[in-house]
């Protein structure tokens, strides 16, 4: 089976980070974004992953290449000269995604991340028989959303409700799909949404099927979407593998700590942490709902919280970092300064105090 991810553009969303990496490389409990979708896809017996993208695709390549070898996967990239929207780069990978076998191929959006529950997924589409699976969500309030409008029993989509102002359902669209080779013969190579233009149309043919995704699920390519979906995806990791998460007398509930960081004596750490490769985390510090990258020193009695360290930073000695403070790669923030969500651009020392949200360029 093939799958291609919808990589996309410039990830401005999730800046100052994707100044140094394209966006499915920043680091997401602990490993690229991309790569927890490559390994799921993996399992399921998927042997060729085809990125469309439109931004650095050499630098995407270049990390991957590693990846290829260890999973035993083809990565290849499909590149846009121009934006092709949702739908335009199925069309232009449409030579890449089609063997002549007839499978299904699955298409994800690079933002993702759920439990990826793609076994699940083939045995209902395979059962449908539909010419295309879409997976849903609930969410609370569908208003923000484009609505799927469905057959609670047979998954059958009957239309989609772009911000409905009355209530016609509360399942949403998760940028998780299984498509037959034939949904390509309705896609032309220009810009197009997958969304607002293909699925409407197989959905009046009576072809498109939703799946409800069990689960959770989150798009993560904002900061404050980001924490949330560590949190999401910890409690995943409590039910399913819990042998993963740190344990001990400093650690307060859901915590990831890679096997090469150093942590020092009385600190508190957690809940919703995750601490990467390489980081060294000095006595005394307060971690709780926040990611710390690769290689990043966090000095004594320093306290964050709800915020984002990126790689190669330091935090000073009784620093306090808060309230979705972003700091980019090669960030240093001096002893006893406070940051009320400050977003820090790379390689910049932070000397005074940052007391109301702002960017640091």
């Amino acid at each position: 089976m093939k799958a291609l991810i919808l990589v996309g553009g410039f990830g401005t969303r999730l800046r100052p980070l994707t100044l140094s990496v394209p966006k499915p490389l920043v680091d997401f409990a602990n490993k690229p974004m991309i790569l927890h979708q490559i390994e799921a896809l993996k399992d399921v017996g998927v042997t060729e992953v085809v990125l469309a993208i439109n931004y650095q695709p050499e630098v995407m390549l270049n990390f991957l290449k590693d990846f290829e070898s260890k999973l035993g996967i083809k990565i290849t990239c499909s590149q846009e000269t121009e934006p092709l929207g949702t739908a335009g780069p199925l069309a232009l990978a449409r030579d890449k995604l089609i063997d002549g076998s007839g499978e299904p191929f699955f298409v994800l959006n690079s933002d993702v991340i759920s439990e990826y529950p793609f076994a699940e997924l083939i045995r209902f589409h395979k059962s449908r028989g539909s010419e295309a699976t879409i997976m849903v969500t609930k969410v609370e309030e569908p208003s923000k959303y484009g609505v799927v409008v469905m057959e609670e029993e047979s998954g059958k989509v009957d239309r989609f409700v772009e911000k409905p102002q009355t209530f016609v359902g509360n399942k949403i669209n998760a940028g998780i799909y299984l498509l037959n080779p034939s949904v390509l013969d309705r896609i032309e190579l220009k810009p197009t949404s997958i969304e607002k233009e293909v699925f409407p149309k197989i959905a009046a043919d009576q072809k498109l099927h939703a799946m409800v995704l069990p689960g959770f699920w989150m798009d993560i390519g904002q900061p404050k979407d980001y924490i949330t979906g560590l949190r999401l995806y910890l409690e995943a990791i409590r039910r399913r593998k819990p042998y993963k998460l740190a344990v001990g007398p400093h650690i307060v509930g859901n915590v990831l700590v890679h096997e090469s960081a150093v942590i020092g004596e009385g600190c508190l750490i957690g809940p919703d942490v995750a601490i990467g490769p390489g980081c060294v985390v000095e006595d005394g510090v307060r971690l709780s709902r926040c990611t710390v990258m690769r290689a990043a020193r966090i000095k004594k009695h320093s306290c964050i919280s709800s915020s984002i360290i990126g790689w190669h930073s330091t935090v000073g000695q009784w620093a306090r970092v808060e309230n979705m403070t972003i700091l980019g790669e090669d960030v240093h923030v001096c002893d006893e300064v406070y940051s009320n969500g400050g977003v820090v651009l790379p390689h910049k020392e932070i000397k005074s105090s940052i007391l109301k949200p702002a960017i640091v360029m």
